[in-house]
């Protein structure tokens, strides 16, 4: 089990800690519901340094991305990052992650947890354009401080004025007092803020920092447990989950990062696909009574036909009631739609809603 840097500061905080992707993290800390609200409504910190980060360097690495993911890596300028997919060959996604063009001909992908090793070697398998490759994920911490107060709680840290920096642009700058920070205007919580990638040896001085700066913004640490509240509100995918290596980007809704203006890893597979279009979708969906609908739980139609299965559930924090992405056949997938989740022996009913489920 690895630890992240902080991992003695989250224990010295009485966090609830438990293995995640194969890290000692912390889950919650006061509790899921307050650390929800915490973020909505204020401002919140979480150590997720559990993330990869590869560096790719050299005239090909641009090939290298283009070969390999889904989305249309050519569009980024210095200082903006993109969300895209890497495909696998059998119509599947290997993993989701975020590019940032770093420099000309250098760009930092940010992966998920659980699939460093897998999605090095499968990058690492595809690169035959001699392309420099970096696997940073140990020498490197990630904070994400999120919420509407994030930027007023953090100006004061840095020298960039943090409210000029567009949604999904980042900066190279000091923070903290370090001169090399990258502050980027991203997250996974959908109330703003920004993702903080240090050294190791940085992180520790910026979460003590970032906390004496936030004290009077309510700031608080938060744990996995609310992020994955937070992000469900939101729709966002999470891998393992809602995407794997058997749904393909066009299932999953994640069309609008996947451009065939390009070749890519089973690209005329996938654009077959949309032309043909898909059987199955991921919908979202709203409890019609007090209900909770878990990963795993059987969607059925109105006369118990199993049509599909949930992905992602839980109790929305923001708006009390039951919440869920879910795949069902095509026929039941259009907004306002009727379907049922099977919780225990009970069809309970849910309707296909549009996201996000928490509209600020």
């Amino acid at each position: 089990m690895k630890n992240t840097a902080l991992t003695h500061i989250h224990e010295s905080l009485g966090a609830k800690m438990l293995p995640f992707a194969g890290y000692n993290m912390p889950i919650l800390y006061e509790g899921v519901n307050a650390e929800h609200e915490t973020v909505r409504n204020a401002v919140g910190v979480f150590d997720v340094s559990h993330m990869g980060e590869f560096l790719l360097t050299g005239e090909n690495a641009l090939a290298l991305i283009q070969k390999t993911c889904s989305n249309d890596a050519a569009t980024l300028t210095i200082g903006k990052a993109q969300y895209s997919c890497l495909p696998n060959d059998d119509g599947g996604i290997v993993d989701d992650l975020i590019i940032y063009r770093m420099k000309d001909d250098q760009y930092l992908l940010v992966v998920n947890a659980s699939n460093i090793e897998k999605d090095w070697n499968w990058i690492t398998s595809k690169n035959d354009l001699g392309v420099e490759m970096k696997n940073l994920s140990d020498d490197y911490s990630l904070l994400a401080i999120q919420g509407p107060k994030a930027v007023e709680a953090m100006q004061s840290l840095t020298s960039v004025n943090l409210s000029a920096i567009p949604y999904y642009h980042f900066e190279v700058a000091d923070f903290c007092g370090f001169p090399y920070v990258i502050i980027s205007a991203t997250g996974y919580t959908g109330s703003g803020g920004f993702e903080i990638y240090c050294k190791n040896s940085e992180v520790e001085t910026i979460w003590n920092k970032v906390f004496e700066a936030g004290k009077s913004f309510g700031i608080k640490p938060i744990g996995l447990a609310a992020r994955d509240t937070l992000r469900l509100e939101m729709g966002f995918c999470l891998y393992g989950n809602d995407i794997n290596d058997t749904t393909s980007p066009l299932e999953a809704g994640l069309g609008w990062i996947t451009k065939f203006n390009k070749d890519f890893t089973n690209s005329a597979n996938l654009k077959a696909q949309k032309e043909s279009g898909v059987t199955k979708k991921l919908v979202a969906f709203e409890m019609q009574e007090r209900s909770v609908p878990r990963h795993d739980y059987e969607i059925v139609d109105k006369i118990g036909n199993v049509i599909g299965i949930v992905t992602s559930g839980t109790m929305s924090p923001s708006i009390n009631i039951g919440i869920g992405l879910g795949y069902v056949t095509v026929e039941n997938s259009n907004i306002d739609s009727e379907i049922f989740i099977r919780i225990r022996k009970n069809d309970v009913l849910a309707k296909v809603v549009k996201l996000p489920f928490y509209k600020k």
